[in-house]
Parts: structure tokens; C-alpha cells; sequence
């Protein structure tokens, strides 16, 4: 069984059948590699139900990668800043924004510990608004958009890493959505998905920002968009094994019923989860409202042990092939991350719970 922090994928593997037609081997600029990014670009619009004049790119780096772009491009052009964080992601973009981008002056920071959210109906409609939909290392997610503008004249820039394919994107409210392939698809790490409004690119070809851009980050040329980037040209040699994968996982999404099937997958084990806790002396969720529970990185605390009790918990799961990398992210409070994607089944995550209960009574054992 493999659930944790990291997403182990339950998809099929590979079959010979699969691998006719692959670009393995390939130049990405070739016919073939590139029909086989423009593929991939198709079928992530067709699963996630991208509206048609949004424009979905391959990036360098993925996710943080695709969101650097982003930010760098786009942020600045006299237009203040709402940044929401609530976790160590939201925090490091705070940081880039102020520290590399030095726009503090300009950037309004709306803030919440760890298990809350920050008071969303302060976002301003003239303001570009930088935040994550999921909370990957806090388990705490926006419920919805409906603190979003639908007249805003600023731009919404969405870290939806561990958001995309299991929760509810309204794209309507969204300009520039940013993951990864290695979340809820479980797919390779490495690349990123950048997926723009025509708001979005109407700032691209009207602002040109002051610092220099690394050329990973260009997207326009001669005040332009350069479409071919968003046709499968991709900016930099990408892996065409991991497009491979990518695209094969893709394939699995449509079967499974696209975005809703995925997303019914991923409440299903929250359910199971959340039904435990219920019943648990010792656990509970660090978020602390239900309806901002996360379904994909559920995040519990433990009642009664430290630290180091907890670490013996994931080592002890470990031990026994049960579950991997399950420990709370370095920066969040100790406690458990349990993946919750559509990648690991709801049969798994009911066998995961008695063992968590065992993990316990083992390091509170007293002597």
C-alpha cells in the first residue's frame, strides 16, 4: 500500500499496445514529439473542462516553475497586490514577490496560521490576487471563488498544484492556474502546467516588466504572445518519457470520468478519513473547519506524542510496507499527510486506518 505525502499512482502501468506510436528516443521538435505535446495540451483542456479561448502551456520546472513565469511576467505593472497564504507554498510566493520581485510597497499580505484560512473578502477587485486553492503542506483549501470578483480588473493568479483534477476550479475566476503532473494524477515530477485567461495574455502583450527575465520565463516576443508555446513548442527540452506517462495518465482521468470522476474519487477517500477521526481518542484534522478539509493532502495532528513519537509513527508504517512518506511537512505542525488523490483507492485508504491506530499505541506504549 503507498499513501503519503507523495503520491504513488494506482494507474495501470504501461502496455506494449500503449507504447506504439510514443515518442520515446524522439526530438521534442520533431512531427512526432510534437503532436505529442500538443496531445498532452488537448486532453489536459478536454479532462479539466478548460474553456476554448484559454490558452494551457508545458513549463520548465513544474509547478513552482510554471508559477515563477507567472509572477515575473505579470505582476507590477502599477497594479497593487493581494497575496493569501496560509502555508509554506503561499509563504515562499510572499517571499518572491517582496524579496526578489521588490514589490512590498505595493502588496497587501493576508495571512493565517496553519489549519485556517485568511479572511478572503478582502480581496480587492483591482488588485492581482496571488494564492494557493490547496494548502499541500497545511491540508486547508479554499472552498470555493465566490470571494472573487467577477468584475475584477486585476488578475487571479492560482497555485492549484494539488487542486487540479480533484477539486472545483471555476475557471470564470481564474486567470492563471498553475500544477503539476506528479500531484493527483500521479504522474512524473519535472514539468509544469500553465493555463491562461485571455485577461492573462492581454497582460503578457500590454506590460513589460522592468528586472530582466530569464529566457525560461519568456512569453511573448515583439509585444506578442507566442502562441506556439501553448501548441506544444515547448520553451525548453522536455522529458518525452514523462509526456508519455503524462499522457497515458490522462487517458486513465477519461476513463475514470474525467475531472468529476477524479474528484468523486478523492471525496470518497476523504470520507473514509474523515469517518475514522470521528471515532479516533488521538487524531484530528489540522484544518479546522470541515468545509476547508482537503481531500487530497489530509493533514491530521496526534493527540498525547511529540515530535519524535511521531516520526517513530512513519517509521514503524514504513517498516511494514504500509504506507510512505506520510510525516507532515517540515514547516507545518507534527502530525501526519495523508495523499487522498484519485491515484490511491478508497479500498487502501480503509486499510490504512487501523494501522494508524496501531502506529500509535506502539510508540505510547508505556514502559
Amino acid at each position: 500500500m503507498c499513501v503519503g505525502s507523495g503520491p504513488c499512482s494506482k494507474r495501470p502501468g504501461w502496455t506494449l499496445d500503449a507504447l506504439k506510436g510514443a515518442a520515446l528516443g524522439r526530438s521534442h521538435r520533431s512531427k512526432l514529439g510534437k503532436n505529442k505535446l500538443k496531445e498532452s495540451i488537448d486532453l489536459t483542456k478536454k479532462v479539466l473542462n478548460v474553456p476554448k479561448d484559454y490558452r494551457v502551456g508545458i513549463m520548465a520546472g513544474s509547478d513552482t516553475g510554471a508559477f515563477e513565469a507567472a509572477m515575473w511576467t505579470m505582476l507590477g505593472p502599477n497594479k497593487p497586490i493581494d497575496v493569501f497564504q496560509w502555508e509554506s507554498f503561499g509563504a515562499g510566493w510572499q517571499s518572491d514577490i517582496e524579496k526578489q520581485l521588490k514589490l512590498g510597497n505595493n502588496t497587501k499580505v493576508h495571512s493565517a496560521p496553519y489549519g485556517e484560512l485568511p479572511d478572503m473578502s478582502k480581496a480587492r477587485k483591482d488588485a492581482d490576487i496571488v494564492f494557493t486553492w490547496n494548502g499541500t503542506t497545511s491540508g486547508v483549501c479554499v472552498p470555493n471563488g465566490d470571494w472573487i470578483a467577477s468584475d475584477r480588473t486585476g488578475l487571479t493568479l492560482c497555485d492549484a498544484t494539488s487542486a487540479a483534477f480533484a477539486m472545483d476550479l471555476p475557471w470564470e475566476k481564474l486567470d492563471v492556474t498553475t500544477f503539476s503532473w506528479q500531484k493527483v494524477l500521479g504522474g512524473e515530477g519535472a514539468h509544469g502546467m500553465l493555463i491562461l485567461s485571455p485577461r492573462a495574455v492581454e497582460r503578457l502583450e500590454s506590460y513589460k516588466p522592468s528586472w530582466p527575465l530569464p529566457k525560461l520565463f519568456r512569453m511573448t516576443k515583439n509585444g506578442k504572445l507566442m502562441e506556439d508555446i501553448f501548441e506544444g513548442s515547448t520553451i525548453n527540452t522536455p522529458s518525452m518519457l514523462c509526456v508519455e506517462d503524462y499522457v497515458d495518465a490522462l487517458k486513465w482521468a477519461e476513463k475514470q470520468g474525467s475531472v468529476n470522476g477524479l474528484k468523486a474519487a478523492s471525496q470518497r477517500n476523504l470520507e473514509v478519513v474523515k469517518n475514522w477521526v470521528k471515532k479516533s481518542n488521538w487524531a484530528q484534522f489540522l484544518a479546522k473547519k470541515p468545509e476547508i478539509t482537503s481531500s487530497t493532502s489530509i493533514c491530521l495532528t496526534a493527540k498525547g506524542v511529540d515530535g519524535k513519537q511521531v516520526k517513530s509513527m512513519v517509521s514503524l508504517l514504513e517498516k511494514e510496507g504500509v504506507a510512505y512518506d506520510i510525516g507532515a511537512y517540515r514547516d507545518a505542525p507534527d502530525g501526519l499527510r495523508i495523499w487522498g488523490g484519485a491515484t490511491v483507492t478508497e479500498e487502501d485508504m480503509k486499510l490504512l486506518m487501523p494501522w494508524l491506530d496501531w502506529a500509535y499505541a506502539e510508540v505510547t506504549k508505556k514502559a
